[in-house]
């Protein structure tokens, strides 16, 4: 992750995606949502081979101290709810944890930055700011 992270909310796939270390400079004001360390943690639980379990476990260690994660709390609740029903309404279907992410980014006001092209879709519908990190 080399490009400057200034209010972002950076989602699983951009996290695992990266080989960089996951450094954070003083300028950026990146942040991650909850159910991201819990999708690292079900990584780490999925994991058959020990050297991969070992490699998700060093990477969710260096995300939860590169990281204060974002709760879920009532505003972004809400903002799940408006951003379930503009999907449902599209006849669009999402991973409850994908539209969790984006109405993270949404109630925070922060762009999201992901490689899920269904995630980037649905951010896209309820327009939230999305950066396709590649």
């Amino acid at each position: 992750m080399a490009e400057r992270l200034i209010h972002a909310l950076l989602d699983t796939s951009a996290i695992i995606a990266s080989s960089d270390a996951i450094t954070l400079r003083p300028e950026d004001t990146a942040a991650i949502s909850v159910i991201t360390l819990g999708e690292l943690h079900a990584g780490v639980h999925l994991a058959v081979d020990p050297s991969a379990r070992a490699q998700r476990q060093a990477r969710l260690a260096a995300v939860r101290a590169a990281f204060v994660p974002v709760a879920i709390d009532e505003p972004i609740a809400q903002t799940y709810g408006e951003l379930l029903s503009i999907a449902r309404k599209a006849k669009r279907a999402g991973k409850a944890t994908d539209l969790l992410i984006i109405a993270t980014a949404w109630a925070t006001g922060r762009t999201l930055v992901t490689l899920d092209d269904s995630q980037a879709s649905l951010a896209r519908l309820a327009g939230v700011p999305i950066s396709v990190d590649d």
